[in-house]
């Protein structure tokens, strides 16, 4: 009799879904492109070229529109990130390289990769142009329609074939959930997009500005640093403390926070994909361990073979049980560097806004500005793809810090021999107290018996002055042979602490693991910093509050100038600004600008006949 998970297993084997969802995705670019399309016509250019171009037909419509700004973006930044999240599915088949459009040969994986994810953009390109359009009335009931489409053939997917080969029960639902509730996040995102609209376009409600140029974060931030007093700060707690303390005068770029829940539903998806790897390769062992059993048995457990296999049965099964116990502390050391990445990306923008600029290698002082550019581009696809690796190779780590546990303490217990395994771990114990103590032991007599006394009696250590010369240098000369045989121990010690840091640090994009003076080639790291300082240039509350006074001001000036020096000719009759006393037609006051710029100044509105 089969199991039920067997079952399942084996029904989903031949489950064939109606949904073909890389064909979907492929077909999902016609109403992508009618959007872009929409969107793009709505917009208006600046500066429309002179009419001896053939764009002139369009007059100054048709303006090229970006789906997200990756540098200066704080408005609706977790509805940006969930749209991130929306495509994490599409992200893990790139990264797979499972998802290929086109057969070619394999020195030309690297176009066909870069024309998958080319397509995948695409086709989510719709989400967040409709996100950041200023129509907001068109862009809601577009991006409504097309998270509707998404959303409808995801649970269409998932309910025709909701088990799997692998994990059995609901494998499709453990799979899609993520994206699905993303796309529900987006559907009532934009339905909220579109009541809030439809109210302004009615009048029940003010426009507000979308994105200003100085946000309140940070006009806040330059107003703390220009208090005479600072606030008084209240008493933090153990979490501010210890953990993390909220800064209210800072915030995270939507880049960040995309980044961040792409990174944790790829970091989800990845760690599913790699259990269920784990079942294939568990059932194939078993089937192994089975012809391992009967060899066994019709050896009669005489062989001479026998305890060799014994041993492989039991590391397989050790090995299975330490992979499934470490999937939880690999799992939550990522989780853990991503919240710390965002933390040291904090500290580390507040500190180059203070000009500090020691805790970067001096080689980074200056970068370049073209790999500056280019490495906001890479940071956050970088990012994901180092979470994932790093994932990988921490579980293997830590796998093998299990078997030499399992092997070293938990194996000699269960096997009746704790006293030979106290007893070595004894001896070990004591041979490293006693190197460490003989290196603890040159240390002291160095400070006691070869320097000089303190100068001061507030001094903290002596200084650094020879003192009883002829014992210091017979007691060089005897330890000299003796060190020889230390430092191979240091140095076997240097390559284990290396490996363990290097590999545990492995997914921190944030610092480098390279030695000083090999960070240039710690690509990850280079676009960490790059991403600093294009952050850093166009973000700095200092400078965006001086660029936004002087905006403002220039505004200023050529409104006044405007008012004062503009006549218009109108069959009501003629206008004629200037003084405060003067008059305005009320036929003229339609822009908004205008009329509040007129109430400010106490001007009053009448109709002057011709």
């Amino acid at each position: 009799m089969l199991s039920s998970n067997a079952r399942t297993r084996q029904l989903n084997g031949t489950c064939a879904s109606s949904v073909d969802m890389e064909l979907f995705l492929h077909y999902s670019l016609i109403p992508s492109l009618f959007i872009i399309l929409v969107l793009s016509l709505l917009q208006r250019r600046e500066h429309h070229r002179q009419r001896d171009d053939a764009s002139y037909l369009l007059g100054n419509r048709f303006r090229m529109i970006i789906p997200l700004d990756f540098v200066g973006t704080f408005r609706n930044r977790w509805s940006y990130g969930i749209a991130f999240g929306a495509a994490a599915n599409k992200v893990m088949f790139l990264f797979s390289e499972g998802y290929q459009p086109l057969q070619v040969p394999q020195w030309a994986q690297a176009f066909v990769l870069l024309i998958g994810g080319i397509e995948v953009g695409l086709s989510h390109f719709p989400f967040f142009a409709c996100l950041s359009s200023e129509f907001r009335l068109v862009s809601s009931i577009l991006g409504f329609s097309y998270s509707l489409i998404w959303f409808a053939v995801t649970t269409l997917h998932i309910t025709q074939c909701p088990h799997g080969q692998f994990v059995g029960k609901y494998e499709t639902v453990v799979f899609y959930w993520p994206s699905l509730l993303c796309l529900a996040f987006l559907l009532g995102r934009f339905l909220y997009m579109f009541v809030k609209s439809l109210r302004v376009h009615l009048g029940w409600e003010l426009q507000t500005e979308e994105k200003p140029f100085l946000e309140v974060h940070q006009a806040e931030h330059v107003k703390q640093l220009l208090r005479k007093c600072p606030l008084q700060e209240r008493e933090k707690s153990w979490f501010q403390t210890r953990i993390y303390e909220w800064d209210p005068y800072f915030q995270f770029p939507s880049r960040m926070i995309g980044t961040t829940v792409l990174a944790f539903i790829c970091l989800y998806l990845f760690i599913v994909i790699e259990f269920c790897m784990f079942v294939y390769v568990r059932d194939e062992l078993d089937v192994f361990e089975g012809e391992l059993e009967s060899y066994v048995a019709s050896m009669n457990q005489t062989g001479t073979l026998t305890p060799v296999l014994l041993q492989v049965k039991e590391l397989i099964n050790v090995t299975k049980g330490v992979w499934v116990v470490t999937i939880l502390p690999a799992s939550l050391t990522c989780v853990s560097y991503l919240f710390h990445i965002l933390a040291c990306y904090r500290k580390q923008m507040k500190r180059l806004w203070a000009g500090d600029k020691h805790f970067l290698p001096l080689k980074f002082h200056n970068p370049s500005s073209s790999e500056s550019v280019v490495a906001i581009a890479r940071y956050s696809g970088w990012q994901i793809a180092y979470i994932l690796w790093g994932y990988l190779i921490i579980h293997v780590m830590q796998s093998l810090c299990g078997l030499v546990i399992m092997y070293s303490l938990v194996l000699p217990v269960i096997h009746n021999q704790a006293l030979e395994m106290l007893r070595g771990l004894g001896i070990g114990i004591l041979t490293i107290s006693i190197v460490l103590g003989l290196m603890v032991l040159q240390v002291w007599i160095a400070a006691s018996f070869f320097l000089q006394p303190k100068m001061g009696t507030a001094d903290k250590q002596k200084p650094l002055a020879l003192n009883n010369r002829r014992a210091f240098h017979n007691f060089n000369y005897f330890l000299f042979f003796y060190n020889v045989l230390l430092g191979l121990g240091a140095c076997l010690c240097r390559l284990l602490i290396s490996c363990t840091l290097g590999t545990w640090l492995i997914a921190r994009i944030d610092r480098t693991i390279l030695q000083s003076g090999c960070e240039r080639a710690d690509m990850g790291f280079s676009a960490w910093i790059g991403m600093l300082y294009v952050d850093h240039y166009h973000t700095n509350p200092v400078l965006v509050s001086f660029c936004h006074i002087l905006i403002t001001g220039h505004r200023e000036r050529r409104l006044q100038r405007a008012i004062k020096y503009w006549y218009l000719n109108q069959s009501a009759g003629l206008m004629v600004v200037g003084e405060k006393e003067s008059t305005i037609p009320a036929s003229s006051l339609v822009d908004g600008e205008w009329r509040c710029f007129a109430e400010q100044r106490g001007w009053r509105a009448v109709r002057r006949s011709s």
